[in-house]
């Protein structure tokens, strides 16, 4: 999921209309495991708080959006589990009982599951982790997907700041032609996605890589790629949202 500025919590438009899309067609999780840019760590982390609150990481926006409220629970146990089970494959992870929800979790979910009726756990994205090792991780949880468990990566297709233009309807012709092509080589070639970084705009549509890296812990979690949704906002932030099966 590309969420973009904290503000798609309260917007109505294409991105939001289709989350909450999505959340109705798809069956209902039991849990979700989600990867945020916005939870960096130096080790890997699990969110095992039972009552998460939301966090207003930001400053600078309008009153509204401080007063959100996205009341889903954590699950400690599953957090335990979780952590158990990586240590058995050797990760270095820690179970983090106090963290909130950043609004890289609420903001999106807020439209994908407006109830907040379904359970969170999130993942940390450590500061020494690729585009390898996020798709690795995917790919040890991906078991969980048979057990209704809904695999979540939220960050940008594209996300660079610098060039963001509001209320601009045009997008970044660089960003453009970097997004069309990771998604070429997501449909075909994921040796080349991984190799995100070699791409002659890849720096240009992401000066630093945290939006990006959690569409990678999606994708080793699945298989074939689908596009569900295509925009962008403000000019440089890519707000589209794929599925892997």
């Amino acid at each position: 999921i590309s969420h973009g500025s904290p503000m798609i919590a309260l917007e109505n438009n294409a991105t939001t209309q289709a989350l909450n899309k999505i959340g109705k067609n798809l069956p209902t999780p039991r849990l979700i495991v989600l990867m945020s840019a916005h939870w960096q760590s130096q080790s890997l982390e699990i969110n095992g708080n039972e009552t998460p609150k939301t966090w207003h990481d930001f400053n600078g926006f309008p009153t509204p959006l401080y007063k959100i409220n996205y009341p889903a629970k954590g699950s400690p146990i599953v957090a335990e589990s979780l952590a158990q089970q990586l240590q058995d494959k050797g990760m270095s992870v820690m179970v983090n009982r106090l963290r909130p929800f950043d609004h890289g979790v609420w903001s999106p979910l807020i439209h994908l599951y407006p109830q907040a009726d379904v359970p969170i756990v999130q993942l940390s994205l450590p500061y020494h982790f690729d585009s390898y090792a996020c798709y690795q991780l995917g790919a040890l949880l991906a078991p969980l997907r048979h057990e209704h468990v809904l695999i979540v990566g939220s960050g940008s297709i594209t996300h660079n700041l610098y060039e963001v233009q509001f209320n601009s309807d045009k997008i970044e012709p660089q960003a453009h032609a970097f997004k069309l092509w990771l998604m070429q080589q997501l449909r075909g070639d994921m040796p080349k996605a991984l190799d995100w970084q070699s791409h002659e705009f890849a720096k240009k549509s992401h000066p630093t890589p945290e939006h990006l890296l959690p569409l990678f812990f999606a994708a080793g979690a699945g298989q074939m790629m689908t596009s569900i949704h295509e925009s962008t906002a403000h000019y440089s932030l890519g707000m589209d949202i794929y599925r892997f099966d």
